[in-house]
């Protein structure tokens, strides 16, 4: 079973139910995911990820670019609830991200912290950034990659978070060592619950996209 996998199963077995406006969870708090790139090797090759769409998104994503219409152009629906506008999500963070790479490129100093953070208290938003902070640490000439998320939806954000985090780390001139995700609330919606059962005992699946 590998760390993603893992990850599913300990919510199944030891997670909390609560509702949330989305619908009925199974929730764990606090968790820590550590991938090597073995670990990633394992999760893109054993679990059905939207690569090119999630390559593409997230080249908009660091372009800036707010409309919905143009995902939709590379054939990504999933902000369509969110109208003709994404407010203060992902791009409006993401766009600073170029430079931010530039500048760890040219300098690759291993006493400095550079950090990325998502999100912005008290600002009005249609869809508040899951994955709160990208941190980029220098260790031995490998790159150490950290993401905190606020919230992860563990059937299809969860993945796709990683996949990013995976694209942002190859565009740095560093060898990857790990991504560390810090989950400060990830869980499963009660109508992909019996799907990721399926997923576990190794069947094909198609998870539920949960919006609101």
């Amino acid at each position: 079973m590998n760390k993603y996998h893992q990850i599913l199963n300990k919510i199944i077995t030891k997670g909390k139910h609560q509702d949330n406006k989305k619908g009925k969870i199974t929730d764990l708090k606090n968790q820590v995911l550590e991938l090597k790139p073995i670990d990633l090797l394992e999760l893109f090759e054993g679990h059905a990820v939207a690569k090119k769409k999630l390559k593409d998104e997230l080249s908009l994503f660091m372009a800036g670019e707010r409309s919905t219409e143009k995902y939709r152009e590379i054939g990504v629906s999933w902000w369509d609830y969110c109208g003709p506008i994404l407010v203060n999500s992902y791009p409006t963070y993401l766009e600073k991200l170029p430079k931010l790479i530039d500048k760890i490129n040219q300098e690759k100093r291993p006493s400095k912290n550079y950090v990325l953070y998502l999100g912005a208290n008290d600002t009005e938003s249609n869809q508040q950034p899951c994955l709160s902070l990208i941190q980029f640490q220098k260790e031995n000439d490998k790159l150490i990659l950290s993401a905190y998320q606020r919230s992860s939806d563990a059937n299809l954000g969860l993945p796709s978070d990683i996949y990013h985090l995976y694209l942002i780390s190859k565009k740095i001139d560093l060898k990857l060592k790990s991504i560390t995700l810090f989950l400060a609330n990830v869980h499963i919606y009660e109508n992909n619950l019996d799907l990721t059962k399926q997923l576990l005992a190794g069947e094909s699946v198609k998870f539920n996209l949960n919006v609101g």
